[in-house]
């Protein structure tokens, strides 16, 4: 059974740092690609920051670039998303995704069920 469990976020000043996590089961984290998505209130979901299956490319939003890095650890077959210089526009609920795959069989896409962050003072 494929699941993503998250973990992290709450509540940060502005120029703060925290870290999210995105534990999977029943798929490899190693050949899926990744995402983390966020939705500010009243606003659309947005694509934050996406790292690759095999080749492990990564790319982000061009307003948390440098900011924001995405990373995987094969080890803990886990996702994590580490904010730092944290802004009040950061601010929403993040969910990690994953077109999960286990070797060559693509087995759908899936979502975490979503942490909120909130940058404020």
């Amino acid at each position: 059974q494929v699941q993503l469990v998250q973990s992290g976020g709450g509540l940060v000043q502005p120029g703060g740092s925290l870290n999210l996590s995105c534990v999977a089961s029943g798929f490899s984290v190693s050949v899926s690609a990744m995402t983390w998505y966020r939705q500010a209130s009243g606003m659309e979901r947005e694509l934050v920051a996406s790292i690759g299956g095999y080749d492990g490319a990564t790319d982000y939003l061009h307003s948390v670039k440098g900011r924001f890095t995405i990373s995987k650890d094969i080890t803990k077959n886990t996702l994590y998303l580490h904010m730092s210089d944290l802004k009040p526009e950061d601010t929403g609920v993040y969910w990690c995704n994953a077109r999960a795959r286990k070797g060559l069989i693509s087995l759908g896409n899936f979502w975490g069920q979503g942490t909120q962050v909130t940058v404020s003072s």
